[in-house]
């Protein structure tokens, strides 16, 4: 008799590697191995060798970079989307598309049943299991840390040691990571304590800014619509400009954050994220954006890119919400074309200069210098207009609290177009 086929989100981790036998040896399930390659520094080769080696009958290794930074990355940087107003949403980014990646695959081959090693602890477990089930509720997922008797990873890897699975996690070097072409997580260890400070030795994409050179590094990144689509003036495709950026970001110690972040399942957790190219883009983006968008269109968008941050962390990228929310935005992104210039220095990353065709800025109107397109004496009226109801509220006050017929008098005089003249 056949054994049951499963799909197996593999990455060839601590927790994955140990899902893959433990779904032969305690369930006799035969496993297909799929991993993503979202930009992660791996060894495909490698990881597809050990997935066939620990048993899987079959192991595949999509590319999804581009699609990942064009239909993921994108949309959400010109939604100016940041949770909690640090992070980038590196991970919470690639989740559904990977998740959509399994889906397509189960479909293709005729297999409804889908397992993930997401905790049942994290938000990951709902961005791959929300998205199943918006694009396929008949797919049955199976979730091993909800189910089995293992409580913490050091467990795993005592039965990786005992199943003779090949891990490079130790129970001194155990952090949580997750990496992408955007970014790098970290999770675990003494994290887990606030009041430890993360040490140096945590960083893998980018120097600390005590490290970084002493003199500042410039880049000019040039947008259309919202896109980046050219650093220093070389046209780059997608996957070679966020290469480009997370190179010059990552020698100046940009991009990295320690944060104490709300999951969406209760708890509070602690992470560093490392996010250099990306957070080189969001300043650019947003500076960009305050030289063409009116007040108004920035002052809504804020709103906007509140709750398509929410969806996008929470897993809910496969709605109508995030798609019409994500229309709104590209209207707004219909004349975001021009060119910012940054300055990368000991961790940081600002903008220094920014120009477009379609900036809204208009050096007659703004400067203290002599003009002839601003009349000042037109200020007045603006001011009287814009203060009525200061004004009325004032004079009634003035009716209750008993104060003099003469002021009264002065204070109609005025609200009528007077002035302070006898």
């Amino acid at each position: 008799m056949a054994k049951e086929k499963i799909i197996l989100a593999y990455s060839g981790g601590l927790d994955t590697s140990v899902i893959l036998t433990w779904l032969q040896k305690e369930h006799n399930y035969d496993v297909i191995a799929v991993c993503c390659d979202a930009g992660q520094r791996e060894d495909f080769d490698a990881v597809k060798k050990k997935a066939l080696a620990t048993g899987a009958s079959e192991a595949i290794v999509l590319d999804i970079r581009e699609e990942f930074i064009t239909d993921y990355i994108y949309p959400t940087l010109k939604a100016d989307a940041i949770y909690e107003d640090d992070y980038l949403l590196g991970t919470s980014m690639a989740r559904p598309l990977m998740a959509k990646k399994l889906v397509e695959i189960a479909e293709e081959k005729g297999i409804y049943k889908i397992c993930h090693g997401c905790t049942g602890k994290g938000n990951d477990q709902v961005r791959f299991e929300a998205t199943i089930k918006a694009l396929n509720p008949a797919i049955q997922v199976i979730a091993p840390w909800r189910s089995w008797d293992f409580q913490s990873r050091e467990d795993l890897i005592q039965y990786a040691h005992e199943n003779n699975i090949p891990i490079s996690q130790t129970t001194k070097k155990i952090y949580s990571r997750d990496e992408n072409i955007w970014h790098i997580s970290h999770e675990g260890g003494e994290l887990e304590n606030p009041w430890n400070e993360h040490k140096p030795t945590i960083h893998v994409l980018s120097c600390t800014p005590e490290d970084a050179p002493d003199k500042p590094e410039y880049v000019a990144i040039d947008f259309e619509k919202g896109i980046p689509v050219a650093v220093d003036g070389e046209k780059l495709a997608p996957i070679d400009l966020l290469t480009k950026l997370n190179a010059m970001g990552s020698r100046n110690g940009v991009g990295t954050i320690d944060i104490i972040e709300n999951r969406l399942v209760g708890m509070k957790s602690r992470g560093v994220y490392e996010t250099p190219g990306g957070t080189i883009l969001y300043q650019a983006h947003r500076d960009l954006e305050k030289l063409i968008l009116d007040r108004d269109t920035l002052a809504y968008k804020k709103i906007v890119s509140q709750k398509f941050t929410e969806l996008v962390y929470d897993g809910l990228w496969f709605t109508p919400l995030r798609s019409a929310i994500s229309a709104f935005v590209d209207v707004t992104q219909e004349n975001v074309t021009g060119k910012v210039k940054m300055k990368l220095y000991k961790g940081t990353a600002y903008p220094v200069a920014s120009q477009s065709p379609y900036s809204l800025y208009n050096e007659e109107f703004a400067t203290f210098s002599a003009d002839e397109v601003y009349n000042q004496h037109d200020a007045e009226g603006f001011i009287n207009l814009f203060t009525l109801p200061l004004k009325i509220r004032a004079i009634q006050r003035q009716s209750l609290e008993g104060v003099p017929e003469s002021q009264k008098a002065l204070g109609q005089k005025i609200l009528k177009g007077g002035d302070f003249k006898e």
